[in-house]
């Protein structure tokens, strides 16, 4: 079984890197992008010994005390069954 996390900055909190790479591939000449934000991804490769409610509940701890900053950051966990 594998969790897939995916932690990006809150809507409030300010992205200097997204802005970077926006104004990059601006002026590589692409046109009708408005935005660009960054995140982070994480594959977790869980033991196949654990149900899906347990995956998830260890994925859910794992990104929220480890792999994300709660005060800036969410994240969202898709748990991948084999």
């Amino acid at each position: 079984m594998k969790a897939k996390v995916y932690v990006t900055l809150k809507p409030s909190v300010l992205d200097p890197q997204g802005k970077a790479i926006h104004h990059s591939v601006e002026l590589m000449g692409w046109q009708g992008i408005t935005d660009i934000r960054q995140g982070k991804y994480f594959e977790i490769a869980l033991a196949e010994t654990l149900d899906a409610e347990r995956a998830r509940a260890l994925a859910e701890r794992l990104a929220r005390e480890v792999l994300s900053n709660p005060v800036i950051e969410d994240y969202r966990i898709e748990i991948e069954e084999p």
